[in-house]
Parts: C-alpha cells; structure tokens; sequence
C-alpha cells in the first residue's frame, strides 16, 4: 500500500490540515491502453453526423448548361455537377452509424487510476473543504477566484471535484460561480473520466467527493 499527503485548504486559501491518501503501488496499466482508451473516449464523443449533398440530391433543373456544340466550351450536361457552383460534392462526409467503440471496462478503470495517481505524485490534487453554506448563500465569484490565485493555480486548468448531486442552494452558486472563472471546472467525482484527468492541471478534491475520489484509486468505478 502506497501513501501520499495532500493538503486540505479552505477557501481563504489558508492550510487547515494534511490529508493521506492510499492506494496500491501497483497501477496495472500500460501507455498503450491507456492511448486507446483515450483515442475510444475522443472517438466516441463524436456525432457522426456530417453530411453533404451528392450530385444526384442538389436542387437544380435538369436543363443542360448551353448547347453541346458550337459554342467553343467543354460539353456540359447538368448544372448540379460538383464543378459548377452550388453543385453537388465529391468524396464528402456522410452520416455514419453505429461508430461506437467498446472500451473494457477493468481497462478503463485502471487507465483513470494511473493517470490520477500520476497526478497524486506530482503533487497536482489539493483538498477543500466544504464550506458552501458559509460562503455561497449567492453566487460568489471573487472568492473562488482569490482561492486559486492563493493557491497559485492561475491560468491553469483547475477541476474541482464535488459529490453532492443535490440541488442545494449553496452548490448550484458554486456552480454559478465557477463558470466565470477562466480554465476552472466543476463536475461530480463519478463522471470523472481519463480525457478529463488528463487535460486537467490542479485537481481540487471537495470533502463531499472524497470518498469517491477514493474508490476512483482503488479502481472501483469510473465513467465512459
């Protein structure tokens, strides 16, 4: 069992405590799998659904251009050919359909464990604690804004972990708030997954999400 020590701020940006997190030295995942989870998770959050239109669908008349002969040009036989303009295309997009790519699911757990306990050992992942009722009776950005410079964590990418999926007042203004921050997030610990750890730069782990930032380490539950 492998520990690290991450420090517990509150929103003044001052330390309250230290906290411990455990997890398995063991992370059981290679850079291979987790390149094709993450291709697969990029893949998938695709539509599919670009579509032009072909010669035979472009709205024009039938009618041919000019006469084939006798007028010095190249023999023309539809003004819906692709080139003319607003004629049909060539080689374009098309819908496609059921592009969708499995991802194992102990793949998937591990690559998400790896890339957070990447981010543990880099010193990357801070603690907050919950003091939503205190601060943010409305929404208040200068507070998370302050909190972030404090930490030094400006212009980088911050993703702030919560695991409170109620509507309580407090934390839909924490919602509010963060939005007008530049780079900063706020998403729940379970909808956690490997594209987002990746591109995040400061973790900052709520107390309500602690427990299940845990289960994440321990490669218990991940999402996509």
């Amino acid at each position: 069992m492998t520990q690290a020590k991450c420090k517990k701020y509150d929103l003044s940006g001052n330390v309250v405590e230290e906290v411990t997190v455990a997890f398995e030295g063991d992370e059981k995942a290679n850079a291979q799998s987790i390149k094709d989870y993450i291709v697969a998770l990029r893949r998938n959050a695709r539509q599919w659904s670009a579509s032009t239109k072909s010669r035979n669908e472009s709205n024009h008349s039938g009618a041919k251009p000019h006469a084939q002969k006798g007028t010095g040009k190249a023999r023309q036989g539809f003004l819906g050919a692709p080139q003319y303009r607003g004629g049909g295309r060539v080689h374009t997009p098309r819908p496609k359909f059921d592009q969708h790519v499995r991802i194992n699911q102990k793949e998937r757990r591990a690559a998400v464990r790896h890339l957070l306990i990447e981010k543990l050992n880099e010193g990357n992942v801070v603690f907050l604690s919950d003091q939503f009722d205190k601060y943010f009776k409305e929404p208040k950005t200068k507070v998370l804004s302050s909190f972030i410079k404090a930490l030094g964590f400006t212009d980088q990418r911050v993703v702030c972990l919560g695991g409170d999926a109620t509507s309580k007042v407090s934390v839909l203004n924490f919602k509010k708030s963060i939005r007008n921050i530049r780079k900063a997030s706020y998403m729940l610990a379970q909808n956690l997954n490997g594209y987002d750890v990746m591109v995040g730069q400061k973790f900052v782990v709520i107390d309500s999400a602690k427990d299940e930032f845990q289960k994440l380490l321990r490669g218990n539950d991940a999402k996509n």
